[in-house]
């Protein structure tokens, strides 16, 4: 007896060990890709950096890192956001000091580093990003999340590891004009809509956010001195859905929210066209004193505010005054496309009155490009989106404005216009600058798009989307994903870096990283997604 229940305890600690063995094996088994995951390659992010030079082991974050600042109040706001930004899937504090070696350091330094450019140094003992200006440290963040993996956007703890590929990035933008429009007029968007695209355009260093805030359909900004305005003539929409505005306190909210992202806000005001909204909410800004109905539809150019009576230009000078003072960046839009009820006559003395009450309030003037059949305003910006088959004509005038002085934001409609439908089964979108799928998008130099603008009239470029099919965060996002990082990359990297085939592997890789914050995107067939992963 006693020998058996030796042998069957010998039998029982094998087993044991046996089975610790194979527990053993299946952890190591699951541990080892992570122990095996190779950091994304410097050279893998969107935009393209200016220039990168890889070497050397990567640096880690672990539970020790912290994130060290010079005294700087604006480099601690970044330091505060990236580890706001960090916190939540690695699960580390990343307390941020003033002190200590090593970790992550954020530093403003002298250097030729341009308004908004960084450099960031990976080495086994440390990160550092350098930058002359917070907006360049905000930057080098972005490129620094994107080196990370895309579990890092995920708000829960997620097991890493947290490697950043060893080298340099030394990066600047090509164009200080870098944008996205956002139509609040035909569909209105809340605070916390706009808050949330912010975030997505911030990821891929978008410094202009153009609110288009009035149209026929509805009128989005509070102003105090003509209040229909917003309560009447915000109350709907496209299809007659209940509208909105924004309060002052909200816009000033907007306002404060993009700041905190480095985007500065270009509200827009389109006239003397696209007014419908201004003119059922006032009489006496129509010719025969008859205010028309709301407007729900789609169609355009069948609005005009009176260019003949004074309280037009009263209006106008209350509008931008208020607006104005709301907005601390420096531009103000004031449309001017498709004014088809106006005489080419009234145009020009509109925007003849029109335009120096914006330098008046401190703005410089922003017009769509139908403002160079006017004569711009010293300093003045116009915004070019006209297509390919565009006439002759008009593109001459364009190009005849820009070398004389003014500058163009280039936004060609069958281009970077996010509205327009990938292909024809897009469920959401317009057609009528044609199909635009994500290598159409890309696949343009701003810098050589339209012959005889000289190279330095061209201040950078800009992604709109109108909102006539556009109802919520999911229809943005479908319409913004995968064509907005290729419209950023456009305006921030260096032509020689622009290269189909190349960006589009970059561009399959950011897939993981949409879907960890909950993106909605189009799977375009031109992208070959999961193969960069």
């Amino acid at each position: 007896m006693r020998d058996g229940s030796v042998r069957q305890h010998r039998r029982t600690l094998r087993l044991l060990g046996s089975l610790l063995l194979v527990a053993v094996g299946v952890c190591v088994t699951k541990a080892s890709p992570a122990q095996a995951a190779a950091p994304t390659p410097l050279d893998r992010v969107i935009p393209a950096p200016a220039s990168v030079a890889p070497g050397g082991a990567p640096y880690r974050i672990t539970r020790g890192t912290h994130i060290r600042v010079d005294g700087s109040r604006e480099a601690r706001r970044v330091a505060e956001y990236l580890a706001d930004l960090l916190r939540p899937s690695t699960g580390y504090r990343l307390p941020v000091t003033t002190h200590g070696p090593g970790g992550i350091r954020l530093r403003l330094a002298d250097g030729d580093f341009g308004p908004e450019g960084y450099r960031l140094s990976s080495t086994p003992r440390a990160l550092t990003i350098s930058a002359r200006t917070p907006a360049g440290l905000f930057h080098g963040v972005q490129t620094l999340r994107q080196l990370l993996p895309a579990a890092v956007e995920k708000d829960t703890v997620q097991p890493g590891p947290w490697l950043v590929a060893g080298g340099t990035v030394e990066d600047s933008p090509r164009y200080g004009w870098r944008g996205a429009m956002l139509d609040v007029s035909r569909h209105f968007f809340t605070v916390d809509q706009v808050k949330r695209y912010i975030d997505q355009l911030a990821l891929y260093k978008i410094n202009k956010l153009h609110l288009h805030l009035s149209d026929d359909q509805g009128w989005r900004i509070a102003i105090d001195s003509w209040p229909r305005l917003a309560a009447y003539g915000g109350s709907t929409e496209v299809g007659g859905g209940p509208g909105g505005f924004y309060t002052k306190a909200d816009y000033k909210e907007i306002v404060r929210y993009a700041a905190s992202r480095y985007l500065e806000v270009v509200p827009e005001i389109d006239m003397p066209g696209h007014t419908n909204a201004a003119l059922a909410s006032y009489a006496e800004l129509n010719c025969d004193g008859v205010a028309p109905p709301l407007y729900t539809g789609t169609e355009v150019g069948f609005s005009s505010l009176c260019v003949g009576k004074e309280i037009t230009y009263d209006f106008v000078d209350d509008v931008v005054r208020e607006l104005a003072a709301l907005t601390p960046g420096r531009y103000l839009h004031i449309g001017g496309d498709e004014a088809h009820s106006t005489s080419h006559e009234d145009y020009v003395k509109f925007m003849d009155r029109v335009q120096p009450v914006v330098a008046k309030y401190g703005k410089t003037v922003v017009g769509w490009h139908q403002l160079t059949g006017a004569t711009p305003a010293k300093g003045a910006l116009a915004q070019y989106w006209g297509l390919d088959r565009t006439s002759a004509e008009e593109k001459a005038r364009v190009v005849k404005a820009a070398q004389s002085g003014t500058g163009l934001i280039l936004s060609p409609a069958d281009r970077v216009y996010l509205d327009m439908k990938y292909t024809e089964e897009t469920p959401l979108g317009l057609s009528w600058a044609g199909y635009v799928e994500v290598k159409r998008s890309y696949d343009w130099d701003p810098g050589a798009y339209l012959p005889g603008v000289p190279a330095g009239a061209v201040r950078g470029v800009e992604a709109p989307l109108w909102t006539e099919t556009i109802e919520n965060s999911g229809h943005i996002e479908y319409m913004t994903f995968p064509r907005l990082p290729g419209v950023a990359e456009l305006g921030w990297s260096p032509a020689a870096a622009h290269d189909w085939e190349r960006y589009k592997v970059r561009l399959a890789a950011q897939a993981e990283r949409w879907d960890a914050l909950g993106i909605e995107w189009y799977r375009s067939p031109q992208v070959p997604w999961g193969s960069a992963l």
